[in-house]
């Protein structure tokens, strides 16, 4: 892969993990927007941050010269802030179940 191609990619990949880490976010933040399924989907997001901020991270340290991270860090930041809280809501919802 070329060092544009990977840059792109990079980019692409950063910019679309903080998108769903700020979705993430806004479901924490407002968890009765979407009911029930509210924290299974913030777990979803947050996991899915988690995997894009890394494969950029993972592309941007093996293949684009002067590699700048922080954006990728910071989705990779908000992906475990998101999965931290929705995981405090999904525990809850089962505790109340099994009560």
């Amino acid at each position: 892969m070329s060092a544009d191609t990977a840059r792109r990619n990079v980019r692409l990949l950063s910019w679309i993990g903080l998108a769903t880490g700020l979705l993430g976010g806004v479901l924490v933040a407002f968890p009765t927007v979407i009911g029930l399924a509210s924290p299974w989907v913030q777990l979803a997001l947050g996991i899915a941050t988690l995997v894009l901020a890394f494969r950029a991270r993972k592309i941007g340290i093996a293949e684009v010269p002067d590699y700048d991270g922080r954006l990728s860090l910071a989705g990779a930041i908000l992906g475990f802030l998101v999965i931290f809280f929705a995981g405090q809501a999904a525990f809850g919802i089962l505790v109340a179940v099994a009560n």
